[in-house]
């Protein structure tokens, strides 16, 4: 069986070159006599993997010396009660809601304190940013919250918020780095790793120092507080240690690639096939406005539901798989991450031709 071309938005395709070294090192991690899977977390062998994964980590996104990177458990989903349980100390924040992940994040921290959505997208189904230059940002807000990229719906923030000083905290789970980011601009960003660095089951967390305080809100729980993992190097209990040693690899594999710089052009290149047919296509078209699309996630539709049951069948016999939408939003979803290669997208390409001409 050879491999498909996975356009899965996560846990999604990882880089070939990544995936052969950890089977090479699946029963022998570099004559420990044992593998990753294995080894206590304690051991001098996984303590050079996690402390060489946030150096090189560091190194990638340029990560200056006040901030910590955090690697945890739960999801992006855990993070959505676990920033108010750390942040929200005043009990209030801003939201701006541009997807579900962010509504549900939303959703969250009202169990813990006023939340205002300065800005949305809902009223056109999510399928563009809201002008973010001059919001109502609260003056007792906490911080302000946004998802960069969002994975279901095909947007992708070019230009941060105005937070007009306040703290910005952003989920980039889908587009974590898929090009260069200037760390300075966040409090927290975080992501899960399974759409662009590695297995399910890691979420990096790279927050502020000052922002890791005591001062959190009553009955959070000890593993809920970033000052608790911060303080333990991410050791505090045992960690995804498998998902991180992958997520270490990956990183090296980036740097090899040639870091973020590169990964964005290489993007840009790929996305560029994509949405250059859909914008000539008579069939398909994509769902995003064209300022807002995602280099990562591409959404697009025929306008009728059976035609793209039908595409997404013909797709999986050719060798593309997961490219059903989002049962939010139906169609199709191309997820071309970093670890999609160029020839994945021309191969869904031609077979869109191919599937327009027939089907016309």
């Amino acid at each position: 069986m050879s491999r498909v071309y996975n356009f899965s938005a996560g846990p999604a395709v990882l880089p070939e070159e990544v995936l052969r070294e950890a089977a090479e090192e699946m029963l022998d991690y570099r004559g420990t006599g044992m593998s990753v899977m294995e080894m206590s977390h304690r051991s001098k062998a996984f303590e050079e993997i996690i402390t060489t994964a946030e150096q090189d980590l560091r190194d990638l996104m340029g990560i200056p010396d006040n901030y910590r990177v955090l690697f945890l458990q739960g999801g992006a989903s855990q993070q959505f009660a676990m920033i108010p349980m750390n942040l929200m100390k005043n009990r209030v924040a801003d939201y701006i809601v541009t997807g579900q992940w962010a509504k549900k994040a939303a959703k969250e921290a009202e169990k813990y304190g006023k939340v205002n959505r300065i800005a949305s997208s809902e009223d056109k189904t999510f399928s563009y940013i809201p002008d973010c230059s001059d919001l109502p940002v609260s003056e007792d807000a906490d911080y302000v919250y946004i998802c960069e990229n969002n994975t279901i719906y095909g947007t992708k923030f070019k230009t941060l918020p105005n937070t007009k000083g306040k703290t910005l905290v952003a989920d980039v789970s889908s587009c974590f780095l898929s090009e260069p980011v200037d760390v300075t601009k966040y409090g927290v960003i975080y992501g899960g790793v399974q759409k662009n660095i590695g297995p399910a089951g890691v979420v990096i967390v790279i927050i502020r120092e000052d922002l890791i305080t005591e001062d959190v809100l009553p009955g959070t729980p000890t593993m809920l507080t970033y000052k608790t993992h911060a303080d333990a190097g991410s050791l505090y209990n045992t960690p995804p240690a498998y998902g991180i040693y992958i997520c270490g690899k990956v990183f090296k594999w980036i740097k090899a690639m040639g870091g973020l710089e590169a990964m964005k052009e290489r993007n840009e290149k790929k996305a560029k096939v994509l949405y250059d047919f859909l914008d000539q296509s008579k069939l398909f078209k994509g769902t995003v406005v064209k300022e807002d699309r995602s280099l990562m996630n591409v959404p697009f539709v025929t306008g009728d539901a059976d035609l793209d049951a039908k595409f997404v069948k013909e797709a999986k016999e050719a060798g593309l798989e997961n490219l059903k939408g989002h049962r939010s939003v139906g169609g199709m979803r191309a997820s071309i991450y970093n670890a999609m290669p160029y020839e994945g997208v021309v191969a869904l390409v031609d077979f869109m031709k191919k599937f327009e001409e027939e089907n016309l």
